[in-house]
This record gives structure tokens, sequence and C-alpha cells, in this order.
């Protein structure tokens, strides 16, 4: 009976394996279950962030509500606190540059993957991967020393000069505003537009081109009536990515945007973002409704970004997608 009993539970153990997972191995079970609580954790820590942050608002939550985000006044001494200037200066100063980094990014990735030599193709990838390695603080430093003089001495009486009328380039020419913490942003999301826009490009099949050139296109005809469409969705995705990062960016905005919780046509005044205002007050905040404000602030920025780079993502699976299938 004994016997009988052993070979019975033998038996059974593979279908009690299945029951529990694809293996039957119960090694494999025992490192897929591991597998998956360590890819669990991740999701974890962003739903325990997402909570933490929504504890610590409580506060701002209510007693401000909907206001916050409407209200334009920034009063530490009073409590009052309204987060309207600093969304005005992260999604201004995000988009300001993104019209300055898409461009550039989009013609280096172009020359990278259709255009450029082969020996050459490498060593400038290198080049340009290389700008999102600078620390952040290295860009503010070069900011102050360099970037904003060069913007107030040359840039700014040029534009004013011809673009005066406007309201976007009327004040006086400080250095230190929206300008140049946009062109301070563009140049630091330049690399991660560039790299996934190239690598986008490079999913595309390649008998699309040769089809193409076949049929009797030019090289630029082909870019734009074939691989420009096919990699649509990938580029719209890398430039969501390179927004994330923007919107995100603390320390080398925080020194050259000029810290101004106002709200300004001009691009010459000085402004503030979210990020900055989190990391110049968090460490001097001292009453409860303060701190509860820059947590709203944080949670208001983390929300945003979460979900840029979600649909990034997701824009990017998409357009890779089918290059996968057409191999």
């Amino acid at each position: 009976m004994g016997d009988k009993a052993e070979l019975s539970l033998i038996r059974a153990q593979p279908r009690i394996l299945r029951r529990l997972g694809r293996e039957t191995n119960p090694g494999d079970l025992v490192f897929r279950a591991l597998a998956g609580f360590f890819a669990a954790t991740v999701i974890g820590i962003v739903l325990l962030m997402v909570a933490q942050m929504s504890r610590a608002s409580t506060a701002s939550l209510h007693a401000f509500g909907w206001g916050f985000i409407l209200s334009q006044e920034w009063d530490p001494v009073r409590e009052v606190f309204g987060a309207l200037p600093f969304i005005y200066g992260t999604v201004v100063s995000s988009l300001l540059a993104i019209a300055i980094a898409v461009p550039v990014s989009l013609g280096v990735a172009l020359f990278l993957t259709e255009l450029a030599p082969v020996w050459l193709r490498s060593p400038l990838s290198s080049v340009v991967e290389l700008l999102a390695a600078v620390p952040s603080v290295v860009y503010g430093l070069w900011g102050i020393f360099g970037l904003a003089p060069f913007l107030r001495e040359h840039v700014e009486p040029v534009l004013a000069g011809v673009f005066g009328f406007l309201p976007l380039f009327q004040g006086p020419h400080q250095g230190y505003g929206m300008l140049t913490g946009g062109v301070i942003l563009s140049i630091m999301i330049l690399p991660t537009i560039a790299s996934v826009s190239r690598e986008v490009l490079y999913a595309v099949p390649n008998w699309y081109r040769e089809g193409a050139l076949a049929l009797g296109a030019t090289q630029w005809e082909a870019l734009r009536d074939v691989i420009l469409p096919f990699a649509r969705s990938g580029l719209i995705g890398a430039v969501i990515l390179g927004l994330g990062r923007a919107l995100g960016e603390t320390m080398a905005v925080t020194m050259v945007i000029g810290n101004s919780p106002e709200i300004k046509a001009s691009l010459f005044a000085p402004s503030y973002t979210m990020a900055s205002v989190i990391a110049n007050e968090f460490a001097e905040a001292t009453s409860d409704l303060h701190l509860a404000s820059l947590a709203e602030i944080g949670l208001l920025l983390f929300v945003v970004t979460l979900l840029l780079n979600v649909v990034a993502r997701l824009l990017v699976w998409r357009v890779a997608r089918p290059a996968r299938h057409a191999r």
C-alpha cells in the first residue's frame, strides 16, 4: 500500500505543479515566482509613491481644493498657496524646449540612420548620447556663466528688434528667464529624443526604402512619403519622452529661470517651475500647510510625467510591432 500511495503522489505531482504555473520543475516554479515578485515591486513602489504624496498633501487638498490649481497667489507668510504660476512655468518652458529640440533631434536621427557614412554613425551617436551623461548642475553652471550672458547681450536684443511687436519678446533683457530655461532644457532632452527617434527609424523595414527608390523616388521623397509616415507614432513617442524629461528637470532650470512665481507673457521675464519650487522651498518650509502644498505640487508633477511616459511607451510599441512582423 505504501508503494502504491507513493506512486500515485509522483504521478499527481506534475498535475499539481501545472496548476501552479507552466513549469513542472519546482526550481523553475520558484524562480518564476521570485522574478514575478521583483517585477511587481516596481509597480508597488509607484503606488506607494502616489499614496505617500497623496497623504502628505491632504491638508492642502482640504484647504484649497481645485482652487489650488487655478490660484496665482503663492504667499508662505499668509499661508495662501496656488500652483498656477508653477504649472504655467513648467508647461511653457517644456513646450519651448520641445520646439527647439525636436527639429534638431529629428535631423540628427535622420542623418544617423539614412544619410551618414557608416564610419561616422557610431562616433556621432556616442557624442550625442554623451550629452545625456552630463550632470544637470553642470548644465546649470554653464547656463549661468555662459548661456545667460550670451542670450542677454546677443540674442534677446535681436529677438526684441525683429519680433518686439509680440508680447513674447517684450520687456528688459535680463538673461535669466523663460527663454534661458527653455534653451537649457532643449539641450538636455536632445539626446533622449534623438536616440529614441534613431531606434524607431532603424525599425522601419529596409524593403520600404528599397521599394520607394525602385519606383523612382528620390531619397528625400522616400524619407518624406514612406519612412517618416511609417515611423510617425514612434517619433511622437520620442517627443513625448523628451517632454516628460523636460517637465521633471530641476537643478539646471532652477539655476537659470529666475524663480519668480508670476505669470508673464514675455519669454525674457523670470518664471518658476513645479520642480524648482519644491527644490527651493521644501527645506525651508515650516508650516504643515506649506509642506502639504509642496507635496501636492509634487503629486501633480508625478502624475503628469507618469502619464506622458506611459503614452510614449505605447506609441513606441505600436510602431515597433509591425516592423518586427515585417522582418
